[in-house]
């Protein structure tokens, strides 16, 4: 409905700002975090206390955010890294501990450390290319947010298998590990964005972290291991452990060869999807005093039997 004003234009009977807390909740809802944050926030106290219901802080999602835009060497600054700690701690105070996704990159050890004080219900953290986060947050999040199911610690380096090996003993609800690491053989789309020292830090004991996950996260069903350094061995000791898997993404891992794979999949029954290296990769890669002559090289790395 609508009446005149005095100078004849047209208004509205109903004041927004009278609607009811549980009304605003309700339309506010239906709004993503970001809608909320650069509107509703901004009209009024009582708009800005709805904005705060811990009701609508199940999620906080960034991820779609991320992977809308074209990364930016700003990202892997330390004060991008505290505007991302900032808006975590503000949706966490919010949330009263009713947090069961987080999807964000770029946080700190400093608000994973009060994610782990804060989400006890906590189901799925993925916390994607985080330079700054190492094992003394993700232990800290294995004691206090045992629920977890999904866990995405891709490009994180300062992470080992010390703290993953905390996750499989503390969270046995984990059903899904994602631990892609950068493109090493060729870091060329990464040069002039990822810092060059944090390019070179890649994980090299992929032994260890594989017997981790062999060894204490059996009810894995879906596993990423991208670029990986991973060797037979350790993917021996994922298909004896994990028999529950039914997704492995292998691409990338050069130490593979098509035999360890296929010695691999005998163990795994369940298995539906396993991608392959499945790629070319660079004789400049390896040395010919570990491989002896480039006859071994092709047999060892024959690109056709990667393909899916």
């Amino acid at each position: 409905m609508a009446d005149k004003g005095e100078g004849g234009e047209t208004r509205s009977s109903w004041d927004w700002a009278e609607l009811t807390h549980e009304c605003l909740t309700h339309i506010l809802s239906r709004l993503s975090l970001e809608e909320r944050w650069n509107g509703p926030m901004l009209v009024c106290k009582s708009w800005l206390h709805a904005c705060k219901d811990p009701s609508l802080f199940s999620l906080f999602d960034l991820e779609s955010r991320f992977q809308s835009a074209t990364e930016s060497s700003l990202w892997w600054s330390p004060v991008f890294a505290t505007k991302i700690d900032s808006m975590l701690r503000s949706v966490l105070n919010w949330s009263a501990g009713a947090l069961k996704v987080i999807r964000l990159r770029h946080c700190s050890d400093h608000s994973l450390a009060f994610v782990a004080l804060s989400c006890p219900n906590l189901q799925v953290l993925s916390i994607k290319s985080c330079p700054n986060v190492t094992d003394s947050s993700i232990s800290k999040i294995a004691s206090g947010c045992p629920m977890l199911t999904e866990l995405d610690i891709s490009y994180c380096y300062e992470i080992s298998h010390e703290s993953m090996e905390m996750i499989g003993r503390k969270c046995p609800n984990l059903k899904i590990l994602k631990r892609n690491l950068l493109n090493w053989l060729d870091p060329s789309q990464h040069i002039g964005i990822v810092p060059s020292d944090y390019l070179n830090a890649c994980p090299q004991d992929g032994y260890s972290e594989a017997a981790v996950i062999g060894k204490f996260m059996p009810h894995l069903e879906h596993l990423e291991l991208r670029f990986s350094k991973l060797s037979s061995n350790g993917l021996s000791s994922i298909s004896r452990g994990c028999l529950k898997l039914e997704y492995l993404d292998l691409f990338g891992c050069a130490n593979l060869t098509s035999r360890d794979i296929s010695n691999a999949s005998a163990n795994m029954k369940n298995m539906k999807t396993l991608l392959k290296p499945n790629f070319y990769i660079p004789r400049s890669v390896f040395h010919t005093d570990r491989y002896g002559h480039w006859n071994l090289y092709d047999e060892r790395f024959q690109t056709d039997v990667f393909r899916i």
